[in-house]
């Protein structure tokens, strides 16, 4: 196989040592070694032909240009660019793979027509950034491993299509396979049935090879998930104000299977938007919605999910402001994207197809490869200001609450008499007499304990609700009605 060569593009005043340490680091390395060859300028000959000639024909003969940006922008042409800006240009130009590393420095540092070269690389690929030398090793390793990978020079099974170890279908909740069935059976026309065999409906998703279940299998219907991968957890966070601060008002760390944590991390951000109600001039049940779509906040957090890193020290994080929603996943975009990429339609490239199948197939995902575009399009319909996506060590997901000139809750239009925003949603649920699942279906939450916890037996304890079977509080008939007080706070809530 003939071997890649790689163009190391910088100020080479600036960036002396690390040229020379990554020259020497990427073909002594085993494997890196054997696949790549790196250009130096200062390692050739001194040959008879003007300098920039000899570096932009190298920059052609390339198959990866790699920059280096620091502080300086080096020294210019009669036009004012710089040789390392040139080499960048021609790299564009003849559509070589392009890798960006950047220092650390705070941008005041950095000479001006750096930041600007900076904004303009950043337009065409992902920057990653390193302090010390062996930062930029230990980034240009992992940066050309995966060039290899999506190259196809190099094979390795994906983390949820590798065969786990040290677990069996025992491990497997059959009642959790069950209900996806039923669900994908309804919402997609899976075509296997509830009764069919465990097995066949493992092979058939692709999760067991020859008795063996692979890491998607437990992470989507494992009886405890974290027992394997402990930090497949989601880390969900409220502050009242638009930075991290302790003590944090709202905390909590939820585990279970992919659908059970895509719930109840939406239940939790759910639970701390404001909520706007409408009247009952046309429909039976109150109309409502969150001051962010719920669809958005879905589709951010089951892409966390789908596409997350799962060999990564690192969980999803959910953090909640006063003026935006972030979703952290120690993930990476697909080689060679940008994040500017994503607000546009593009092809789907999921990090852990096993995954991502089953949770397109039980209606998590309406259509593979369009969650992003789909975030920014109900953004834009519910007038909030357009996400950011940003992919730094990890990937992130900005949601903007939308902007009130009001200081206080009470002066909104989401303002209620009761200061429980989930017991405030159940009062409004309520119409007559109601069950337990019509009730939390209502309401829009689908994890269970989470609806008796933040719902219903505090609704209860305060004497909001009553049940019809006081005597019988486990009957499959038991239903649940608004007390007089419950009548006279529901009255308010609408006005």
């Amino acid at each position: 196989m003939k071997r890649k060569k790689i163009f190391i593009s910088s100020v080479q005043s600036e960036f002396a040592k690390e040229r020379k340490a990554l020259h020497e680091y990427i073909i002594s390395d085993p494997l890196l070694g054997k696949f790549f060859d790196v250009f130096l300028f200062e390692l050739l000959p001194a040959v008879d032909q003007k300098a920039d000639e000899v570096y932009l024909k190298e920059v052609e003969h390339c198959d990866i240009y790699l920059g280096l940006l620091g502080k300086q922008y080096g020294s210019e042409n009669s036009e004012g660019i710089s040789p390392t800006e040139l080499e960048f240009n021609h790299a564009v130009k003849n559509h070589k793979t392009k890798f960006l590393f950047l220092t650390s420095h705070p941008a005041a540092e950095r000479h001006p027509k750096e930041k600007k070269f900076i904004t303009k690389v950043e337009r065409e690929l992902i920057r990653k950034q390193f302090s010390t030398i062996d930062e930029l090793k230990s980034a240009a390793y992992a940066t050309l491993i995966r060039y290899l990978e999506e190259k196809e020079i190099i094979r390795t099974v994906p983390f949820d299509a590798t065969l786990n170890q040290s677990s069996g279908i025992k491990d497997l909740d059959t009642g959790k396979i069950k209900q996806f069935v039923r669900t994908a059976r309804s919402k997609r026309g899976f075509p296997l049935r509830e009764e069919s065999k465990i097995e066949d409906i493992l092979v058939h998703l692709n999760l067991m090879v020859k008795k063996r279940i692979t890491n998607a299998a437990i992470l989507l219907f494992g009886k405890q998930p974290q027992r394997f991968f402990i930090n497949s957890e989601i880390r969900c966070a409220h502050f009242h104000g638009t930075i991290v601060s302790k003590p944090i008002p709202s905390y909590k760390v939820f585990k279970g299977s992919v659908f059970e944590l895509t719930d109840q991390a939406l239940d939790f951000v759910l639970s701390k938007l404001n909520y706007s109600v409408g009247t009952r001039e046309k429909e039976v049940q109150i109309p409502g919605r969150y001051e962010i779509p719920k669809e958005i906040i879905a589709e951010a957090i089951v892409n966390a999910i789908a596409h997350r890193d799962y060999t990564s020290n690192g969980s999803v994080q959910v953090m909640l402001f006063s003026d935006r929603m972030e979703i952290w996943n120690p993930g990476t975009l697909p080689l060679g994207w940008t994040t500017e990429k994503l607000k546009h339609l593009h092809t789907s490239i999921p990090a852990n197809p096993l995954l991502a199948e089953p949770m397109y197939l039980a209606g998590y995902i309406e259509r593979l490869g369009t969650g992003t575009t789909d975030i920014v399009r109900l953004a834009n319909e519910a007038d909030l200001k357009e996400p950011d996506f940003i992919q730094e060590e990890i990937f992130k997901a900005i949601i903007y609450r939308p902007v009130t000139p009001h200081d206080t809750p009470h002066d909104t239009p989401y303002d209620a008499p009761y200061d429980n925003e989930l017991v405030n949603r159940l009062i409004l649920a309520l119409n007559g007499e109601m069950s337990r699942p019509e009730l939390q279906k209502s309401v829009g939450v689908k994890d269970i304990g989470h609806f008796r916890e933040g719902y219903l037996v505090p609704a209860l304890e305060l004497n909001i609700i009553e049940m019809t079977l006081p005597d019988k509080p486990k009957s499959k008939n038991q239903r649940y009605r608004l007390t007089k007080k419950g009548i006279s706070l529901q009255k308010q809530l609408i006005k």
